[in-house]
């Protein structure tokens, strides 16, 4: 079974409840999505080792073959390209990759090259029986969805997967839900927290991907997640209340389950729930 887990905003605990999860169960694999800035690991202490490079396709175009017929350029619906006086401009850093460019070329003047974005890396070693693969997107890139989509080939089937997703709901995030068999919504009881699961609900609803909400530091804020919960039917799977303790081992570094055994249980519990919900048991 894939799970993700998602928000649609950031700072909600995607990476607390990604973890203590994950810890909970066994047979585990762990992909960090947050490519722009993974922080599982903080938390696991892994050695990690690089598996591979990642790269996108580039257009090299040839100037003694280019004519500047502009058909290029008219293609590229990502304004990477432009053209100047006595030559065609490239902007790499808004190419995405598609190819159109060298297809629409009637004089062949452009090959494609391969332009290294970022990393996979994964734990060579793991005490806690978990293993950890994710992506680190290079600084200064702007395009985190191709090292994602990189990263979930290394997915294992044998395996129960967690996926800790981006924040928001952009290409990112979508990239690292789409494909998934339930998606974990991580919320908090305030008006943004509600605004923004409302658009995730609407996201996933487009996706027709399942989904439950985990509400975090319950107590700060108001009843009004749970009401819309209860009246679009959505299932709550957790309630993380709002506790000192919890906030202490998170500043120090270690997931809750590990200190406070409890939670554990509850963690195991609502995979139980989603098992049902996806007909998995």
């Amino acid at each position: 079974m894939k799970i993700a887990v998602a928000s649609g905003k950031g700072g909600t605990g995607k990476t607390t409840v990604s973890l203590n999860l994950a810890l909970s169960l066994e047979n585990v694999q762990l992909l960090d999505c947050d490519v722009e800035e993974p922080n599982c690991n903080l938390f696991l202490d892994h050695e990690l080792e690089k598996v591979r490079d990642v790269q996108v396709q580039v257009p090299v175009i040839s100037k003694e073959r280019c004519d500047l017929c502009m058909k290029c350029v008219d293609a590229c619906r990502f304004n990477a390209l432009a053209k100047l006086l006595k030559s065609v401009m490239f902007f790499p850093k808004l190419c995405h990759g598609c190819g159109a460019c060298s297809l629409v070329c009637p004089l062949g003047a452009i090959h494609e090259e391969g332009r290294s974005i970022g990393i996979i890396e994964r734990s060579a070693s793991s005490s806690s029986g978990t293993e950890l693969y994710q992506g680190l997107l290079s600084i200064g890139e702007p395009m985190a969805s191709p090292i994602i989509h990189v990263l979930k080939t290394y997915i294992d089937d044998t395996r129960t997967v967690i996926i800790d997703s981006p924040p928001g709901l952009a290409c990112p995030a979508i990239s690292a839900i789409t494909g998934t068999d339930y998606c974990v919504l991580v919320t908090e009881p305030t008006p943004f927290g509600l605004h923004d699961l409302s658009l995730a609900v609407e996201l996933l609803k487009e996706l027709h991907i399942p989904y439950g909400v985990v509400i975090n530091r319950y107590g700060i804020g108001d009843e009004r997640v749970d009401r819309y919960c209860s009246e679009n039917n959505i299932p709550v799977l957790m309630k993380i209340p709002n506790e000192l303790k919890i906030a202490e081992l998170y500043s120090q570094g270690i997931p809750f389950v590990l200190k406070m055994p409890q939670w554990k249980a509850n963690f195991l519990d609502m995979f139980s729930q989603i098992q049902k919900l996806t007909g998995r048991c």
